[in-house]
């Protein structure tokens, strides 16, 4: 019987890596942009290998599959999978690790350094008014004299701290599982006396209960005044409601959000209209050579699944 390859959702203009595996072990291939749970379960019955990027691959989606079949998801983060009933399942789950970190921490820091240095303010003081003096941003210290708190030290993470100590920037970090290599380029503290010491905190953590919004009201009014927050890694982490609170009362002075919860950011969301807000499209991985390279890893995978070789990047 034919094996079948699917991929249920992208956005990476064409799928020519994907197509050319499938051609060469002679597995049939299709294409879908499913949304739901239920457009995910029609695209995948019977599928040996599915490749996944935002579509919802529930219990019943996994049911779906061929048996022994794999999932492997576009990217770093897998909480669209759901791990544990692949696992009851014997489903496969691998994701692509080391695709794009080095431009994700090239986005970060680009939102950090625009938030820092007050950017989107003065961009909206002039559309505004036609002209403004650079003090009515209010306080801004050098980035020699700033602190940036980042929270998580995984790839993404530390290729931050490594681009900001350019800038002679303090940085700071809580990551209960980090490498003791870290301490060679950022201090390890615990995460309340990041949030009450840093100018700027940084999300590179995984989205897992532990951290479903861990930035929330407690976390937010711990920040120190005129703090800004830079969030690229699962829009979860952040209790939008809390944020939205924190940058309508000023004690949030910006947030540069390319995650969002839900995806697509609504279109009724306050944060649309926010002062000093930065607004991507879960974009931040986005390079041509980023994108390539993720689409012939995760080919690459399902590759070595279906010829019974060992897997890059297993997760489950």
């Amino acid at each position: 019987m034919t094996r079948r390859i699917v991929v249920t959702d992208h956005a990476f203009g064409n799928v020519d890596a994907e197509r050319a595996v499938a051609a060469e072990i002679g597995a049939s291939f299709a294409v879908h942009q499913c949304r739901t749970e239920a457009e995910t379960i029609t695209a995948v019955r019977g599928a040996d290998a599915v490749l996944v990027n935002f579509a919802p691959m529930t219990a019943a989606a996994l049911q779906a599959l061929a048996p022994a079949a794999i999932v492997v998801r576009y990217g770093i983060g897998y909480d669209n999978v759901d791990v544990d009933a692949a696992r009851a399942a014997g489903i496969a789950v691998a994701n692509v690790p080391d695709y794009g970190s080095e431009t994700v921490a090239d986005h970060a820091v680009a939102a950090l350094l625009s938030l820092l240095r007050r950017l989107p303010v003065y961009d909206g003081l002039i559309r505004d008014q036609g002209w403004c003096q650079p003090p009515d941003v209010g306080p801004l210290p050098a980035l020699a004299d700033t602190t940036v708190g980042l929270i998580g030290t995984g790839r993404i993470g530390l290729a931050v701290a490594r681009r900001l100590q350019a800038f002679g920037t303090r940085v700071l970090a809580h990551d209960p599982y980090a490498d003791p290599r870290i301490d060679e380029v950022v201090t390890r503290v615990e995460l309340d006396d990041l949030l009450t010491t840093s100018d700027a905190i940084s999300l590179h953590c995984p989205l897992v209960p532990e951290t479903a919004h861990l930035i929330d009201h407690r976390a937010l009014g711990r920040l120190r005044p005129g703090a800004v927050l830079v969030n690229t890694s699962r829009g979860g982490l952040v209790d939008t409601a809390a944020l939205t609170d924190a940058l309508s009362d000023g004690r949030l002075a910006g947030a540069a959000l390319d995650v969002f919860e839900p995806e697509p950011l609504p279109a009724d969301s306050p944060l649309r209209t926010q002062a000093g807000v930065i607004l991507t499209p879960h974009a931040a991985f986005y390079s041509t050579a980023s994108v390539r390279a993720l689409q012939q890893l995760a080919a690459d995978e399902v590759r070595r699944a279906l010829t019974g070789a060992e897997l890059r990047s297993r997760v489950a």
